[in-house]
């Protein structure tokens, strides 16, 4: 008689699924997507839906014709990519097929050409937003005023962002930088859902009290971004100065840590993005390791790069290099 019932792995279950998780990634998106729409009214409603929507019928199709598999958007990783790309782009972009255009390359060439969830290396909404923007570079930097937004209409008065203001470098820039409370709460322009720190913290905290991410990558992440920018704050802080070049006063030096951190998309890549768990490493001592990868980076392209933010591009520099980070962080055998 066999006592023993041979099996392949795993050998430790639970009831743990991708569904539960993906789920519980839109539910912690949603404060962001709410303070959004109190901002910028109905348009940003408007892009979130059609970007859901674009995203979900884009993955069937592309199921059910191109790869001939059973469906699997009622497992919510559409919707997660959806969302994540609409809080990627204007909330008052007026020509909606931009964001059809952008769901379709991130769900048909970010995810669905690598065979679907669990087999892209890049997050998806990543792919489809570095695509937007340097597709449309216009389209995508106008960014909406959002003390002038109209609640029921799309006509806004646009304004910059706290990162293009000071990549403009004009010497009337530095007065127009919003306080720490403005940025903490999202009164300031930008893409309308990493406005608001406080409502990206809520939602990362829950996926922490859930243990659907762990806090390895978000604070190596905004931790490196802090302390890099420190330093060159401590050694250079931004100030008023005269441009030997041209004599006219310009903005030199580099802003204050805070600030770096609480403008752009810095908090919201790290705790929804970075924390992707099919595009970062497996091992925690990995998990730091692209954390910092991506804070140093965001803070170098910031600085002396040609865009005035870095997130997207330095999350998908670090997901190239994944495979890598996890083959030299591999965990410790049993028995070994």
């Amino acid at each position: 008689m066999n006592l023993l019932n041979i099996s392949g792995s795993p050998h430790v279950h639970s009831d743990e699924s991708t569904k539960k998780i993906m789920w519980r990634v839109n539910l912690a998106l949603v404060p962001a997507l709410l303070v959004g729409i109190a901002y910028f009214g109905v348009s940003a409603l408007l892009v979130a839906c059609i970007s859901v929507a674009s995203c979900i019928l884009f993955q069937w199709l592309i199921e059910k014709f191109l790869l001939k598999v059973p469906s699997t958007i009622g497992d919510g990783s559409a919707v997660v990519t959806g969302l994540l790309l609409a809080f990627n782009v204007p909330a008052t972009l007026s020509m909606m097929w931009i964001v059809v255009i952008g769901a379709l390359v991130a769900i048909g060439v970010g995810k669905m050409a690598f065979g679907g969830l669990g087999k892209n290396p890049f997050n998806p909404a990543l792919v489809g937003r570095v695509f937007l923007l340097i597709s449309f570079p216009v389209q995508m930097t106008t960014w909406p005023d959002v003390s002038k937004v109209k609640f029921f209409g799309l006509d806004t008065v646009t304004g910059p962002t706290p990162l293009g203001l000071i990549k403009e470098r004009g010497a009337e820039s530095l007065g127009k930088m919003p306080q720490i409370w403005d940025m903490l709460t999202g009164y300031i322009g930008g893409s309308w859902g990493e406005v608001s720190a406080i409502a990206i913290l809520v939602g990362a905290i829950y996926l922490l009290c859930t243990k659907v991410i762990s806090w390895h990558i978000p604070v190596s992440f905004i931790g490196t971004a802090f302390v890099f920018s420190a330093i060159l704050w401590l050694v250079n802080p931004i100030h008023v100065g005269v441009d030997p070049a041209d004599g006219a006063e310009k903005l030199m030096g580099f802003i204050d840590p805070l600030t770096t951190i609480l403008t752009g998309g810095i908090m919201l890549g790290a705790c929804f993005m970075a924390t992707d768990m099919v595009t970062s490493p497996m091992a925690r001592s990995g998990q730091l390791i692209f954390g910092f990868g991506c804070g140093l980076l965001t803070v170098i392209i910031r600085n002396w790069g040609a865009y005035p933010e870095g997130v997207s591009f330095a999350i998908l520099l670090m997901n190239s290099v994944t495979p890598l980070i996890n083959r030299w962080c591999k965990p410790k055998r049993f028995a070994c």
